[in-house]
């Protein structure tokens, strides 16, 4: 690098707090809440609702929030499934009879809004503050409105990627064009968006809140909560859903709640890592890392054709297994411990060829022979389907000087259905990570939960929070996870450099998103990845695509490394995107 400079940001060092996330804006709110005395529970969920603002090409307030949370005073590390379920009229047979078998965009993918819960359980449980507190920050920005960045521009006009596309085409909605294209036309880079109706939103939810004053801070966050989930709030959109055809009802969002549980994890070289469970493909990143705990990737060379060949070989064994395994395991018998058994990534890690890339999505392993019991499913080794490899969804994650820790993922932007008029909101559409298929684990069913893309990661040493980790970017998210985990882990970078490294990702295994395109031996790497290096790459049989040097289809990682020995903390935020830390 030009100068000496070892990174192209500077890493953030403070000993108090600090606040890594997807938006700057977002990580002023989080610090501003960390200096008002919240803890980093308060600060991630007020920046958590701040992307909800400043994101909503990635993100919404009723879309998915999954969430990981260490709470130092208890001890507990805790998932917490901010996503939503099909409603209880849904079926597969609908698509089938109505749609020939597709699923089109809009409100029929929609499923219960899970994001407001989340956020509102983590204050419940673990935070401090009230929701007005927390929500103020939001709140300020969609009433006065921001300078619209020329990552959101970009999103408006849908210029740029072929291959990676924000998730659907808002030009067939009237209530998104009025906030977004006044006129008929984009707002432009530095145009004021301005959101009345959240912050409207907000503000009836805080008026909830403020009508138990007296009965103490849990019994007012029930009450905003109860207001979007079985009050006026909750009718509205039920009626507008409804009336573009959608399923949703009040019953749904009645019944819906959250799940909080224990996170799956393992034991990386006396690292534990921690991510959320097979709702969502955050086992990946943990299956993926056992199969390359037992690979020299020092001796390998960070970025060397040998090292990215084998880091990329062990993801499409994790994908495979993903494909054939994951699923809402309130329906779904799904085999996690022998997924992460040392010795089924023994048997995993053998089948990697050093010399040859498979040309396709591996065959899925045999995890049942690893731990006892279990129905196994029938998911089909894919065909190849044409069709975008989507991306969306942003990260925040927080620390705060009693130890406590926060790693979310918000999602669902407002190209999935169209925003609700009043409300200023999308309800969540991720029914698009469905499958039509019964035979499938994911597929679709009444009160079932899609396998969601977005998944937060938590590192532990000595039983003490160490790398809260994450990225927005869809399948690409536990690549990049665990690329940036193995820069600090094995090659001892700082999280600044060990997120601007060049970073390379696989496509060969069915995208998480309807249609479920599927490019076997697709490989992208970064530019910035050596000529040498690609050319070996495409004599192992990938099918490489040399990516822009720093974009966004690598996702955007943000990440705290905890230094207790030296009680110093150092934020790194991803310059491929609009993420930026802060701390003291």
């Amino acid at each position: 690098m030009a100068i000496g400079l070892r990174s192209y940001r500077p890493l953030v060092g403070g000993v108090t707090h600090m606040v890594s996330t997807g938006h700057y804006l977002a990580t002023a709110a989080g610090y501003r809440i960390l200096e008002q005395g919240g803890n980093a529970i308060d600060a991630g969920v007020a920046a958590g609702m701040v992307i909800n603002v400043t994101l909503p090409q990635y993100t919404s307030f009723a879309g998915v929030a999954p969430i990981i949370i260490h709470h130092a005073e208890t001890g507990e590390t805790r998932e917490i499934s901010g996503l939503g379920r099909w409603p209880a009229e849904a079926s597969i047979d609908y698509f089938r009879r109505e749609h020939a078998g597709d699923m089109p965009h809009g409100v029929m993918r929609t499923v219960t809004p899970a994001a407001p819960d989340a956020w509102i359980t983590s204050l419940i449980r673990y935070g401090t503050m009230t929701f007005e507190q927390v929500v103020t920050p939001a709140l300020e920005i969609a009433e006065g409105g921001f300078p619209i960045p020329a990552t959101l521009h970009r999103a408006l006009v849908s210029s740029g990627d072929n291959i990676i596309l924000d998730e659907g085409d808002t030009s067939q909605w009237a209530s998104t064009m009025e906030i977004f294209y006044p006129g008929g036309k984009a707002l432009g880079i530095g145009d004021l968006l301005v959101q009345k109706d959240l912050a409207r939103t907000f503000r009836r939810m805080i008026h909830a809140e403020q009508s138990v004053n007296g009965q103490g801070r849990d019994a007012g966050l029930r009450a905003a909560r109860d207001l979007f989930y079985k009050g006026d709030i909750a009718e509205e959109m039920v009626a507008f859903v409804r009336s573009q055809g959608g399923w949703l009802s009040m019953q749904d969002l009645a019944d819906f709640s959250v799940g909080v549980d224990r996170p799956p994890m393992i034991d990386y070289k006396g690292i534990d890592v921690y991510a959320c469970g097979p709702w969502c493909q955050g086992p990946m990143n943990l299956h993926a890392l056992k199969i390359l705990e037992g690979c020299d990737l020092q001796g390998m060379g960070h970025n060397s054709a040998d090292y990215i060949h084998t880091v990329l070989e062990a993801l499409k064994l994790a994908f495979a297994d993903r494909h054939a395994y994951y699923g809402d395991p309130d329906f779904v018998d799904v085999p996690m411990a022998g997924l992460l058994s040392r010795e089924y990534a023994d048997v995993r890690r053998r089948e990697i060829d050093a010399q040859r890339a498979n040309p396709e999505m591996p065959l899925a392993g045999d995890p049942w022979a690893h731990q006892q019991g279990g129905v196994r499913y029938g998911a089909k080794q894919p065909q190849a389907v044409a069709g975008p490899l989507s991306a969306d969804t942003s990260y925040i994650c927080a620390v705060d000087r009693w130890g406590n820790a926060f790693s979310a993922t918000p999602s669902d932007g407002f190209g999935g259905a169209p925003i609700v008029p009043g409300l200023g909101l999308m309800v969540s559409a991720r029914g698009s990570q469905s499958w039509l298929d019964e035979d499938h684990p994911c597929s679709l069913e009444p009160g079932k939960r899609p396998r969601l893309t977005p998944n937060p990661a938590m590192a532990f040493k000595d039983g003490k929070p160490w790398l809260p980790f994450g990225t927005p970017g869809g399948d690409v998210q536990p690549q990049s996870m665990v690329q940036l985990f193995l820069n600090v882990a094995e090659f001892d970078m700082d999280v600044q450099q060990a997120i601007e490294a060049p970073r390379a990702s696989t496509w060969s295994f069915p995208n998480s998103f309807w249609p479920h395109a599927y490019r076997p031996g697709l490989v992208g790497v970064e530019s910035r990845i050596d000529p040498s290096v690609v050319d070996d790459l495409r004599k192992r049989g990938h099918d490489v695509d040399v990516w822009n040097e720093w974009t966004p289809r690598m996702g955007s990682l943000c990440a705290i490394e905890i230094d207790r020995e030296r009680g110093t903390m150092y934020g790194g935020a991803d310059l491929r995107r609009d993420g930026y830390a802060m701390g003291r």
